[in-house]
Parts: C-alpha cells; structure tokens; sequence
C-alpha cells in the first residue's frame, strides 16, 4: 500500500463544539471531507480517527473506516500518528484536517506526487499566493518562503519576506500534510524545538530537526471551518458554486 490518509476528527473544539458533525447544507463537516479525500486516485486508504461514538456513527454511515483513538492524545497530528503506528504498511501518510472541506483531488494528488518524486524531503505542504494584502499581516495566516526548488525555508505568522522593496509575493500554507511516515513516528516523539514554541508552528519543528519540507503550489484556497461564521461563508459558497468541488 502506497498512501493512508487519516482524518482526525475530535469531538472538543474551543470555538465551535462538535465541529466534525456540524452541518453544512445537510451533510455533516467529517462527512463532506471524507467524501472528498475519496476522490483522490494517489490515496489507497481513508481512515478517520476519532475519539467520539457519535462521528464513527456518521463516518460508518457514509462507508468509511474509522479506528477510535485515546481521548488524550492532545492533537489532530499525535492521532494520526498513532494510527499511523497501527496501520504500517503505508510509506506515506496524509494528515487532512477536518476542518477543511474543500480540499480535494486537485490538492491532495499533487502533495503525494511531490513527495514520491523527492526523495530527500519528508514533508511535504501546499502553498498558496496570496490575493487578499489583509492575510498578509494576520498573524492566524502562516506564511511561508522556499527555494528554487520549492524547498520550505521558513514558517511565519509574520509578513515574510520583508517588503523592503517593492514587488514581494507572499504565500500561505494550506491544507493537508503528506509525511513519510518514519518522519511523522519521529516527530510525534519529539519536544517542542524553540522556534516552534516561539511562532506556534509545528512546522518549524521539522525544520529545525534537519528534515526539509517540499511546497506544492495550489491555484485554489480554502475555507476553514472554526466559527459559526465560517459556516454561513463556505454555506454561500457552495450555493455558488455547487457541491462539486475539485
């Protein structure tokens, strides 16, 4: 087996209770992501993980495969990687949050790509150009800078590069994570590095390890799911543009 793609899915969330079932014009969030990550011809397995009865009530209600996770693990990324030590056949393991419904083929197919064509890198992300100068300097937005060869150099909620001439082009990570998966049993063992405790990105950590990280452009953004608002914007999106997201 070549690519798992996990979904961890927890009941708990600070700012919208019960996220993985809310839903949107019908259909539950996990459901919805789960639908899409499907789609992809580069994933051979879909698993949610979960904690809760009631979403492996609903993944199984939609075909999925579910393997419940202990309620202590204090991330979406430690329960995939403890599922990821259950399952040990897959190389290459996808962590697509579940928050994120309209990440589809179109993304997740060429992060998978990416990684099995670089074989010195062990991560790989999405990056998107952003339009809107706002995101810019919104510290919630993580911008990220790379080499010629795509090659992640820095993670930062702060504008980077620095403008201080003109003509920079930010970009912003979004999406799922493509791992190889000895790098995501590696990490979740590891303590926070300093960088990451410093910016509160976990993708520093795996830059300040030594492990580089390969950035796949995206044409196409997101919609997170954390507020009742985000609900009403990406509910007016599909009443735009339809349920058949790419």
């Amino acid at each position: 087996m070549g690519t798992l793609a996990v979904i961890p899915a927890r009941f708990g969330s600070t700012r919208l209770p019960g996220k993985p079932l809310v839903k949107i014009n019908g259909v539950p969030l996990v459901a919805r992501v789960y639908r899409q990550v499907a789609r992809c011809e580069r994933v051979d397995r879909v698993i949610v993980a979960t904690d809760d009865e009631t979403i492996s009530d609903v993944v199984r209600a939609e075909g999925a495969e579910v393997i419940m996770t202990p309620g202590n693990l204090s991330s979406g990324g430690d329960r995939v990687a403890w599922v990821a030590e259950k399952v040990d056949e897959a190389p290459i393991v996808l962590n697509v949050q579940v928050d994120d419904p309209l990440v589809g083929p179109d993304m997740i197919d060429p992060l998978i790509e990416s990684l099995e064509s670089a074989a010195e890198c062990s991560l790989a992300v999405l990056a998107k150009e952003i339009e809107d100068p706002a995101e810019v300097t919104d510290q919630n937005i993580v911008k990220m800078v790379f080499d010629g060869e795509m090659r992640a150099l820095y993670f930062s909620r702060s504008a980077i590069p620095y403008p201080r001439n003109p003509g920079a082009v930010y970009y912003k990570h979004i999406g799922p994570y493509a791992y190889r998966r000895d790098l995501l049993l590696r990490f979740a063992g590891w303590e926070p590095t300093p960088l990451e405790r410093t910016e509160s990105l976990e993708m520093l950590r795996v830059l300040e390890k030594g492990f580089r990280i390969q950035c796949v452009k995206t044409a196409r953004d997101t919609i997170e799911i954390d507020t009742p608002e985000d609900v009403d914007r990406l509910e007016r999106f599909l009443r735009k543009h339809g349920d058949d997201v790419q």
